[in-house]
Order: C-alpha cells, then structure tokens, then sequence
C-alpha cells in the first residue's frame, strides 16, 4: 500500500504526523505523495478538503482517511491517540470503501473565455460584494425563479452540515445522490418573490443560475475564492466521479450529526 499524508500548519499536526510516518515505516507501509492508494488527513475536517482538492485528479484510484487532532469532525474517523490501532488495521483488514456524491461546478463566462471547472466535496456560494445579488435560477433549463439577495449556496449531501445548515438548509444522509439550493438572505416581499425554501435537486437535474452583468461577482468552491470578471452563469450538477472513504473503521452519519450538534443527555 502507498498512503500520502496530508496536515495542517498547526504543531500538534505535525508532530502527529511525525509519529504517523514512523509508524507506518515500521510497518513497511510506503510513504508516496504523488501517486498513493489512501491518502490520509492529519488535522480537521478542513484538512481532508485540502487533501481532496490535492488529490481529486486520482478520485478513481485513492481513497481518503481523516486524524482528527481536536474535536470530532465528520470526515475523521480516527482520533490522534488511536495511531498504532489505525496502523494495525492498514495492515490486517482488508480495505473497504464507502463513497459520496460530489458537486460538479463549471464557471461560464460573456467574453468568450473558456469555461472552468471544479470539483466540490462541501459546497459551492456565489456572492456580490456588498450589492444584492440578482439571478435567474433556472432547472433543468427551465426558469424556476429571479433570486435577490446576498446570494445562493449549492451543497452536497456530507457539505449539508457544514455552511448549508447554518444558512438553514437541511441535513441530507450522504447516501442520497442529490444537491441541495439553499437563499442566503433572500429579498422577499410584495415586489420580489422566491421560494424561500431549500430546494433538493436530483442527480438527473441540473442548475444554472443565470447572473446579471457586473464585475463584482465571486464564486466559492469548498475553501477555494474564485474571483473572475465578466461570470455569465455557475452551473451545477451531481458530478461523475465521487469520493471514497476508507472504511476500516467508519461511525454511522446520524451518530456524527448528533454527537456534533446536540451531544450527549
């Protein structure tokens, strides 16, 4: 097996880390980051988005495993205090993976410049610096609605706890293989109307939402700021390829949801 390691700048990472690689040298377990088999996270759950956006060209050939070295995060299976039992399952279970739905994110533009493209394991916002933003959402392209407001957020199921819950969407089970459009701070009133509701979209549908010209426009993709001028439209879908987790030892969605948003009696 090949396993790469991803940390963050924070010094009990790297010295988790640290230990990691000695562990796993000891186990003959080689140390590859450029072409691994498993990568894994040594930090939180922005951590593992790193290491995803590093690794998302070789989505068909890896899979991911998070160290959480703080609190319990839902992508992080495994404590920093639990090394020598994440070793030895690497090295006597048989690997199994669950994966998830990710978000496929394609920036269009009004001068002609070639579209870009992302991936996204959380979600994706656009935003107007400190103007309201207008855009016609269309699905399936079809128009549903003008939005005006501070702007949208496009999540994807395991990206439904994170930003998408705390603008008020829903929590989706990463199983469903859908996204979901969340208002940040819509307009509504008795001139402008939208729905005012999350919506879920399934992976058979597409969206685009359809931007008034302006140069103030900025898209976000997981940690990532994009600023570009002259955006037409952000379309999204379910994308082709997915994500998968290691699943040497894996804690059920419900159990994360509850142990980090209500706790325990």
């Amino acid at each position: 097996m090949k396993v790469a390691i991803v940390h963050n700048s924070e010094e009990k990472s790297k010295q988790v880390t640290k230990q990691l690689t000695t562990l796993l040298e000891q186990n003959q377990i080689q140390i590859d980051n450029r072409q691994p088999e498993l990568v894994i996270s040594v930090g939180g759950d922005g951590t593992l988005l790193s290491a995803f956006h590093r690794f998302n060209h070789l989505l068909n050939e890896v899979s991911f495993l998070g160290v959480h070295t703080g609190h319990l995060g839902f992508y992080t299976d495994w404590r920093d205090y639990e090394l020598k039992e994440l070793v030895e399952s690497l090295c006597i279970h048989h690997e199994k993976s669950t994966s998830y739905p990710l978000l496929d994110v394609r920036i269009r533009f009004r001068d002609g410049k070639p579209d870009k493209h992302f991936l996204a394991l959380n979600e994706s916002t656009i935003k107007r610096g400190n103007r309201t933003m207008v855009g016609d959402v269309f699905i399936k392209d079809e128009l549903f609605e003008r939005f005006r407001g501070d702007g949208l957020s496009i999540s994807t199921p395991t990206g439904s706890t994170a930003y998408n819950k705390s603008i008020g969407g829903a929590v989706l089970h990463p199983s469903i293989n859908a996204f979901q459009l969340t208002e940040i701070a819509s307009l509504n009133n008795r001139v402008f109307r939208t729905l005012g509701s999350p919506i879920v979209i399934a992976h058979t549908e597409w969206l685009e939402i359809k931007l008034q010209e302006s140069d103030d426009y900025f898209v976000t993709v997981d940690q990532l700021d994009i600023y570009q001028e002259n955006i037409a439209s952000v379309c999204y879908r379910i994308a082709d390829e997915r994500i998968h987790f290691a699943s040497y030892r894996h804690m059920h969605f419900w159990h994360r949801v509850k142990d980090a948003f209500i706790g325990e009696d």
